[in-house]
Parts: C-alpha cells; sequence; structure tokens
C-alpha cells in the first residue's frame, strides 16, 4: 500500500522571492510506501538470511582457494588452459543458441582469475616484477598447443562408445 502527500513549504519562509520562481502551489511529491511488517523486524530476518549463506560461500571459495594453492604453478596452467577451452565452448553453445547453463561463464571466469591470481602471487613471491611477468606470460601464450577441452574429448568418448555398442 503507498500513500501520496504533496509537500508545500511552510508559509512563513517566502522561496518564490529569494529563487525568482513562479507562483505556484505545487512544490514537490513524496511517495512513501507502507509495510505492514514492522521494518526492524523485516531488516533482521534478511540480515541473518544473508549473513547465513554469504558465510556458506565464503567457505567454498576458501576451499577453492587451498585447492588451488595446492597445485603446482605447471598442473595451474594446464588447468587455466582447459576452463578457457571450455569457456570457449559455452560461447559456441550460446551462439548456436543450444541449451548451456549461464550461472557457468560466471564460475568459470572466475576460477580462472583466482587462479591467475594464485600464479601471480607466486610470481611476486620468487620477486618477478610485473613487466617480465608479462614476457613470461606471453611466451606461455604462444607455446600452448590447441587441443580440445575435456567436456569435448568426453562428448567424443561417448559417441565412440556408443558407436562401439551398434557394431558389436
Amino acid at each position: 500500500m503507498m500513500s501520496l502527500s504533496i509537500a508545500t513549504p511552510p508559509s512563513s519562509v517566502n522561496f518564490a522571492s529569494k529563487l525568482n520562481l513562479s507562483k505556484s502551489s505545487f512544490h514537490g511529491v513524496r511517495i512513501a510506501q507502507v509495510c505492514p511488517v514492522h521494518a526492524r523486524s523485516a531488516h533482521s530476518i534478511a540480515t541473518t538470511r544473508s549473513s547465513s549463506s554469504m558465510v556458506v560461500n565464503m567457505a567454498k571459495r576458501d576451499d577453492e582457494l587451498k585447492e588451488i594453492r595446492t597445485k603446482t604453478t605447471e598442473e595451474l596452467q594446464e588447468e587455466i588452459v582447459d576452463l578457457k577451452g571450455e569457456l570457449f565452448m559455452l560461447r559456441l553453445q550460446r551462439s548456436a543458441r543450444n541449451e548451456f547453463k549461464s550461472s557457468e561463464f560466471l564460475r568459470m571466469r572466475k576460477r580462472i582469475a583466482r587462479m591467475l591470481t594464485v600464479k601471480r602471487e607466486r610470481e611476486m613471491e620468487e620477486g618477478i616484477n610485473k613487466r617480465i611477468s608479462r614476457k613470461l606470460d606471453r611466451k606461455w601464450k604462444k607455446s600452448i598447443v590447441p587441443r580440445p577441452p575435456p567436456s569435448l574429448k568426453k562428448l567424443r568418448e561417448e559417441e565412440a562408445a556408443e558407436e562401439a555398442k551398434e557394431s558389436a
């Protein structure tokens, strides 16, 4: 339920003469939303819900970061290549208007970013500055051999297994 009230200036103050405004009685509209639930209780409920869900998300992120930090730099680079391939496959699915989970885009991009962050942290520990890091990244990107992402490999294996069943 909403209430509408028209705001008029107090009669003791004359704004029109100072600001050189027209002499209209209409000076604005105030819209207030009336809520049947007390604002304080609704706010506390929303806070408890969001804080409990945030704790779970942060715990998942911490677990993922621990898992990423246990891997070697070479393993990280291999997984980054695989995830970028998966991201490319998702883009192809989207452009072909096939079914896909749109939430996977964000999840993969964030995972790639976390891995690149851990990789850069390790470079900083070794004393590699930003300029040299960029050069190393360019060399690494040129050395990547294009290969199909794991999801495409899995799809091809499933198709081969189905063909083997049909021929047998």
